[in-house]
């Protein structure tokens, strides 16, 4: 439990591995180092939000933690695991300046431009080992250009509940600093189901239950979601059309513009690139070094639908029949897990495009009517 020697490329050297089936395999884990900290993200009152059909706006939320902390590190490679209301990251000490000031500048935004307060916090490795959790991190391969980062050993649970109870809480900054959000977009149009419906699965061990059997819970759900040639990620082969002008444009203007910068100024000019955009992919015109059928393919392949932080979240496409041999899956392990199911109709996906001409740009998917944040408070429930 006292974790590996801190190394500045700890995170880079562990070993990726492949089959999203092997993510409840520990052994593929590695402990992070004592010394590195654990950053935590979440929306207040997110149900409020969702129930007030702010989906889009509370995944943005969620999803910019990531885009400012990565562009804060200069692309530097280091774990991360969206939530759809938040999100949670670990780094090494040596950046633990700059992961506080991202944290509170981010904060800072999604109050000023987005209307939500943004609960964050940096957490100590080493605390969460001293209340006999651990920290454990594994990399596995969406596809060839992305490696997603899985968590286990109650660790993340920690931290968050800490955070939740006031302590290493991050205050909002007060600057007028803004995050660097750039590649930050959702300009897709939300996507329907295309087997009956959107499934988003939250699955995670109940208080005291044993660890071979929670195991055995969750090789049963993810075998279900890959044996069913009815069951698949949510993105279809052909994705979604680009519309113009697209949804998230507002979103969008507030996530791109400066200190200062008039928000109608800021459309403006989005106005004009997302129709050059729009024009490109809807004639699929390659220009210069850029393929749109390249990155259409790679979005599909880069898809955050399935994630493992001690609690499996899936969002997929399924008959009505496999949600209910799903459900009733869970419904039969009771005292061995909890879980949240919710069914909607369409997925929505945000997106972080560091560059077009590089293919690891990651897409997180939710549910379009609820997603993670309805199917927790089943989960809450339970």
């Amino acid at each position: 439990m006292s974790g590996a020697p801190s190394t500045e490329d700890f995170y880079a050297g562990i070993p990726v591995f492949r089959g999203f089936a092997n993510v409840i395999d520990q052994a593929r884990y590695r402990p992070l180092p004592d010394d590195w900290l654990i950053g935590i993200a979440d929306v207040v009152d997110s149900t409020k939000a969702i129930q007030a059909n702010r989906y889009k706006t509370v995944n943005m939320a969620g999803a910019a933690v990531i885009v400012a902390m990565t562009n804060a590190l200069g692309h530097r490679e280091f774990p991360f695991v969206f939530g759809g209301d938040g999100a949670s990251f670990a780094v090494p000490p040596s950046v633990a300046a700059i992961a506080l000031d991202a944290l509170a500048v981010t904060a800072a935004w999604v109050k000023e431009e987005l209307g939500l307060t943004l609960r964050t916090g940096l957490v100590p490795v080493a605390a969460a080992r001293a209340q006999g959790a651990d920290v454990r991190v594994a990399r596995y391969a969406a596809s060839d250009n992305v490696a997603l980062a899985m968590f286990s050993g109650g660790g993340l649970a920690f931290a968050d509940a800490a955070v939740k109870a006031g302590q290493f809480t991050v205050d909002p900054s007060i600057s007028d600093a803004r995050p660097d959000l750039s590649g930050l977009s959702c300009r897709f149009d939300e996507i329907p189901a295309v087997r009956g419906l959107i499934l988003s699965i939250l699955v995670t061990p109940a208080p005291g239950a044993k660890a071979d059997d929670v195991r055995r819970v969750f090789e049963a759900v993810i075998r279900l979601t890959e044996r069913d040639p009815d069951a698949s990620g949510p993105i279809p082969k052909e994705p979604p059309p680009v519309r113009w002008p697209p949804q998230g444009l507002d979103l969008e203007a507030r996530a791109l513009r400066s200190s200062g910068e008039w928000l109608l100024a800021r459309k403006a000019k989005l106005l004009f690139w997302t129709l050059l955009a729009y024009v490109i992919f809807k004639f699929r015109i390659r220009v210069g070094r850029f393929s749109p059928d390249k990155y259409l393919r790679e979005l599909v392949e880069n898809s955050d639908f399935r994630k493992f932080d001690d609690t499996l979240r899936m969002v997929i496409d399924c008959t009505p029949a496999l949600a209910d041999e799903i459900e009733r899956t869970l419904t039969a392990a009771a005292g061995t897990v909890r879980f949240g199911l919710h069914r909607q109709d369409k997925a929505m996906m945000t997106c972080f495009t560091p560059s077009p001409l590089n293919s690891n740009h990651v897409h997180f998917i939710d549910g379009a009517m609820g997603g993670y944040t309805t199917a927790s408070i089943a989960l809450k429930g339970r």
